[in-house]
């Protein structure tokens, strides 16, 4: 958790020795496709809602969020099977959970599946197991249903993270990190995975809020592969993670509220969410690059890979962090395709910060070689890593 000795400062692109690194990354989504222009008949039709104030407030969300497409598990088949999930009022929780309990794993087995590929090393070369979800609920959890899908070793240590919400994806990653530091040689597999069904209810007057879920959450799942010491014949790491901090924000824990009740979970966003964040940023970030013995560092000098929680929050970083519009680039386009997709959606955000990486590289522009990985969650907690591209 030191400083960073100054002649890792230059050119060099090897990682330093004991040093977590991210090894491969890899994702996964249902095959429900949904274009953000239709998801509004859509959503009233499904739910047999003809309310015009309830949709045309919709309507305008919609076009806040700047999503274009999400992937969802909800689907006509699941409606026709359950239909009574598009009924205001039911005890659902219990099929609820068993459409989300399959769906998860299937996802997160999947997303591990081509994380495990792109790494390119042998699957019993895994040795421990980090799962983030907050969209099942079960015992054993699925971090065993995982093992198992995957066909791990029962010798894999397990860790399970449930309900950490969209700072999940984040602070599994933090874990990773000093799983990996303080077991040399190991191999550390991430994986995050998330479904709106848990949440999904008809529109209420009675729950406005609802439909900022409705217009911006999407479903996926996430994977990566993190270990410390990579081998140079057949592992290419991607980042260094160099120092990892969580805050938490005192007497905030009602912000982001969610609790499982009969009819699955119910999730309120306090409307003075994206302002906390814009309060507390710029002292959490001074705190984590300091500590990392970066404080020398122009903001403008370093990647942002930021969970995108929605566009107010990172236009309201943006302005407060002084940054320059293609900063936040891979958040907003993560945010773009997938919506926010909670945990997941910082995999989403480190491909495509690795893809506009390269493409600065073939433009022999310079690039940043230092950054942050932020996330904000259920707390208010905010999670940081300081990390080195190392694809660069």
């Amino acid at each position: 958790m030191g400083s960073i000795d100054a002649a890792v400062l230059g050119s060099v692109k090897k990682s330093n020795p004991g040093k977590a690194t991210i090894l491969a990354l890899g994702k996964a989504f249902p095959h429900q496709l949904v274009m953000q222009e239709y998801l509004v008949d859509g959503y009233f039709k499904t739910t047999n809602c003809d309310d015009p104030e309830l949709k045309q407030k919709l309507t305008r969300l919609c076009k806040t969020t700047t999503v274009k497409t999400r992937y969802v598990v909800m689907s006509e088949e699941i409606l026709k099977k359950y239909p009574e999930l598009a009924i205001e009022g039911g005890s659902t929780v219990t099929q609820r959970l068993d459409i989300c309990n399959d769906a998860v794993t299937e996802m997160a087995v999947e997303a591990s599946r081509a994380c495990i590929k792109n790494w390119g090393r042998s699957i019993s070369e895994i040795t421990h197991l980090v799962y983030v979800s907050s969209s099942e609920a079960r015992l054993p959890g699925g971090d065993l249903y995982l093992a198992k899908g995957l066909g791990l070793s029962p010798d894999t240590h397990r860790v399970l993270l449930y309900f950490v919400g969209c700072s999940g994806g984040v602070a599994g990653l933090r874990v990773a990190k000093d799983i990996a530091e303080n077991n040399p040689g190991s191999r550390v597999l991430l994986a995050t995975s998330e479904t709106t069904i848990i949440g999904f209810k008809p529109p209420s007057v009675d729950r406005p809020y609802d439909l900022v879920g409705v217009a911006l959450f999407g479903d996926g799942a996430g994977a990566m592969i993190v270990g410390s010491d990579p081998d140079p014949i057949c592992e290419k790491p991607l980042f260094e993670l160099h120092t990892a901090i969580q805050n938490f924000l005192p007497d905030t824990e009602k912000t982001i509220d969610g609790r499982l009740t009969e009819q699955g979970i119910n999730f309120k966003l306090a409307r003075e969410l994206p302002q906390i964040i814009e309060d507390n940023v710029e002292n959490f970030c001074k705190k984590l690059i300091g500590k990392a013995g970066l404080a020398h560092k122009n903001y403008n000098q370093m990647f942002w890979a930021v969970h995108p929680g929605g566009p107010a929050i990172l236009n309201r970083m943006e302005k407060r962090l002084n940054l320059s519009p293609e900063k936040l680039s891979p958040s907003r386009r993560a945010l773009m395709d997938y919506g926010n997709a909670s945990s997941n959606s910082i995999v989403y955000v480190l491909e495509y910060m690795l893809e506009e990486s390269k493409k600065v590289r073939n433009m022999n522009e310079e690039e940043d070689e230092w950054g942050l990985i932020l996330a904000f969650g259920p707390g208010v907690t905010f999670e940081g890593i300081i990390a080195r591209n190392l694809d660069v």
